[in-house]
């Protein structure tokens, strides 16, 4: 598995990469599988953004965000957020599996709509 590290303004520690590609690793050995990951480090004046982008199969992205006043507590704050998302997955995977209905055209719901952030 891939993870691209892009950072908008902000010089990012290796420390902080590590940290950021274990926690990763560690989501993708919960999650089954996925196909690669980007973590975006964006400064915009005293605040830290961080931003965790997981592409899983079948052209699913979970997307979790954090802010800070600084990189590393912004790390953690989307990192559990993206931890909440993927166990939502696989609760739903398992619940279908269970159900016999997993890959059942007829039991897919509507994506849902994302709201707009202000």
């Amino acid at each position: 598995m891939e993870i691209i590290f892009h950072s908008h303004h902000a010089a990012i520690s290796p420390r902080l990469q590590q940290r950021a590609e274990q926690s990763i690793h560690k989501l993708v050995e919960r999650m089954g599988r996925a196909v690669d990951a980007v973590i975006r480090f964006e400064e915009d004046g005293p605040t830290r953004r961080v931003e965790v982008l997981l592409h899983a199969p079948r052209g699913r992205r979970l997307v979790a965000r954090g802010e800070g006043r600084n990189f590393g507590p912004a790390l953690t704050a989307a990192l559990d957020r993206l931890s909440a998302r993927v166990d939502r997955v696989r609760t739903r995977r398992a619940v279908a599996r269970k159900a016999g209905r997993e890959g059942d055209p007829a039991t897919k719901t509507a994506p849902r709509r994302r709201l707009a952030r202000a």
